[in-house]
């Protein structure tokens, strides 16, 4: 790598300028990954996760479900202690950020990051195998963090392990969501897909500052009262277990609708931009038809020049 650096700084200087490894190695720290380093990197790690076995995609799911469940339960916390508060919904929001950070830092199998890591492999090999193991991965995954955030909520309201005040603070705060219509709850869902999606996309390139970037994209959700599907369904969740909602409302009116949004800002908007921009980079069919028309262009030129040459 920082050989590459170095002979890229050189052909870069017209003046022929020199660096040393040294200096070479600080500046190729502090560039900026290019967009297809980008799309790399995701491929690689969508490419080892479709290759894990699935009870391992399993357990890490239901981690994932649990470990999300923690931003209902900090917003509720904080919903509850700064009740009189008159910023009490920008700091309660602060709290669905919680979960967000234990689950992707802590590299469990959440369903809408997998929107875009695992989809890109597929669209770059155009494979139909890919797309299959994708889809099952995603079946897999998002079972997983159903049951997860399933088993919290259950905790939650019958098996006494929060304690009653904040569990009434995690019940109103839910209570945004369930009013959402079908329809309310897939479109909101889209710009909530594409800024998960978005936070995969800006971490390889966020060393340091993960926990910011995590943070900043799922305030927006919360403050923007969008609808990610796996932590909404423990709000979904909390409040039909209570007897607040039907089972239909809780599958078909919010769960369902918040898949289909989040599938459609993940997967149908961020990934197919993301592959849009490098495509011309990293297929092999685009790249060989640029260098043969290049190849092409060049013959011609060759071949009018000689043509135009003085005969002896």
């Amino acid at each position: 790598m920082t050989d590459d650096t170095a002979q890229q700084l050189q052909e870069a200087e017209p003046n022929g300028a020199t660096y040393s490894r040294e200096e070479a190695l600080r500046i190729a720290k502090h560039r900026s990954l290019a967009p297809r380093a980008v799309y790399e990197v995701i491929n690689l790690e969508g490419r080892e996760e479709l290759k894990r076995p699935l009870g391992s995609l399993w357990w890490s799911g239901i981690a994932a479900g649990i470990g999300i469940a923690a931003s209902v339960l900090a917003e509720g916390i904080l919903h509850v202690t700064f009740a009189d508060h008159p910023y009490q919904g920008p700091i309660e929001n602060m709290g669905y950020t919680v979960g967000f950070i234990l689950v992707i830092l802590g590299r469990m199998q959440l369903f809408t990051e997998n929107t875009i890591t695992v989809v890109l492999p597929a669209l770059k090999d155009k494979s139909l195998s890919l797309v299959y193991c994708a889809a099952r991965l995603w079946a897999v995954v998002f079972a997983a963090n159903l049951l997860g955030t399933f088993f919290v909520a259950f905790l939650s309201v019958h098996g006494g392990t929060v304690v009653p005040e904040y569990v009434e603070g995690m019940k109103q705060v839910s209570e945004h969501f369930v009013e959402y219509s079908a329809w309310e709850a897939l479109k909101y869902g889209i710009p909530a897909g594409f800024f998960i999606a978005a936070i995969v996309w800006m971490l390889p390139s966020s060393e340091g500052f993960e926990i910011f970037v995590i943070f900043l994209f799922t305030y927006l959700i919360a403050m923007g009262e969008f609808t990610h599907v796996v932590a909404g369904s423990n709000e979904a969740f909390l409040l039909w277990l209570s007897g607040d909602i039907s089972a239909a409302k809780t599958w078909l009116g919010l769960i369902l609708p918040s898949f289909i949004g989040n599938v459609l800002g993940g997967t149908g908007l961020f990934a197919l931009l993301a592959y849009g921009q490098v495509k011309a980079e990293i297929d092999p069919a685009v790249i060989n038809s640029s260098q043969n028309r290049k190849k092409s262009g060049s013959g011609s030129a060759r071949g009018k020049g000689g043509s135009g040459a003085p005969a002896e």
